[in-house]
């Protein structure tokens, strides 16, 4: 079931110094740390597609980054156009979702959400569903899957269904002085963790390198993006939870705390049991597609 997110219902809670989901991050923390895990490549560079900037495709084996819009200029080429962010390795076979097990978990998504899109969005945070052993990346993969299965219903709402909420999202307090650039109605859910606010669209674009402050309609017309925005928040935020929904699976300790990381200040604790057993539903169904044992402390 698609909702707004906690961070508006939540904003009053806020002020008085409580966490929610998607805070601002510290300029420490938004860049993703080194890693020394080999990225998948991302799509195939596509001379008839337009990039815009921070978009990545892959060219000879290595991912490239553009530095502002282009189109038909070849990576690596006189241009200078495109940032080499290092050798990759191709898709198949080294993510531990194949497409058909893509399909068979979201058998009535939007087109949108597609695996190719997924799958470029890896080579933003190498270390996901890629660390520690078979069992574990898988079992993160799923539990992401999951969650995102849920916000979305079945990766079916690509943006905020109601937009009576869409100029909630503007915050231009001191806090926050680079403001609302696009329009302060400009930053509504969207993508599969539904990135709503001003001030989270500007974190994750730092994180990834694209100006999503200045071009937040990238969320939800780019697949690649709209999935990065969603790992991003996995990798690097914890919400009402002590620890990243990473953390969590990579840590053993168990399904339930990626939900309190997402959700859990409405979820956890009793607070909406039955939501909690929607989301331990899809992890069940995921890792049975995947092969896995869920392991145990499934609920929050």
């Amino acid at each position: 079931m698609l909702r707004n997110r906690i961070m508006k219902s939540l904003s009053a809670v806020v002020a008085a110094g409580a966490l929610t989901v998607l805070l601002p991050m510290s300029a420490a923390s938004a860049t993703p740390a080194p890693s020394t895990t080999t990225p998948i490549c991302a799509s195939e560079w596509d001379p008839a597609k337009g990039y815009a900037g921070g978009l990545v495709a892959s060219y000879n084996g290595h991912n490239w980054r553009a530095k502002w819009w282009t189109k038909g200029n070849v990576p690596g080429g006189p241009s200078g156009i495109w940032t080499d962010k290092g050798s990759c390795e191709q898709s198949e076979g080294n993510f531990v979702v194949t497409k058909a097990q893509f399909e068979q978990m979201f058998p009535n998504r939007k087109p949108f959400y597609t695996y190719d899109g997924l799958v470029t969005a890896l080579s933003a945070y190498p270390a996901f569903a890629n660390t520690g052993s078979d069992t574990i990346k898988k079992r993160e993969a799923a539990a992401f899957l999951a969650n995102i299965n849920h916000e979305t219903g079945g990766l079916v709402h690509i943006v905020e269904v109601n937009t009576a909420n869409y100029s909630h999202y503007c915050d231009t307090s001191e806090l926050y002085p680079f403001g609302c650039p696009a329009g302060r109605s400009s930053y509504y859910g969207r993508g599969p963790i539904q990135l709503s606010w001003n001030y989270n669209y500007k974190s994750a674009g730092d994180a990834l390198e694209i100006d999503l402050l200045n071009n937040p309609n990238l969320v939800q017309n780019e697949p690649s993006v709209a999935w990065m925005t969603a790992i991003w928040y996995w990798m690097t935020q914890h919400g009402p939870g002590t620890m990243t929904p990473h953390e969590a699976i990579i840590g053993d300790h168990g399904f339930g705390e990626t939900i309190r990381s997402i959700n859990g200040f409405l979820e956890c604790d009793g607070g909406n049991p039955r939501q909690v057993q929607s989301r331990v539903n899809a992890y069940l169904k995921f890792t049975q597609i995947l092969g896995v044992d869920p392991g145990d402390k499934l609920p929050c």
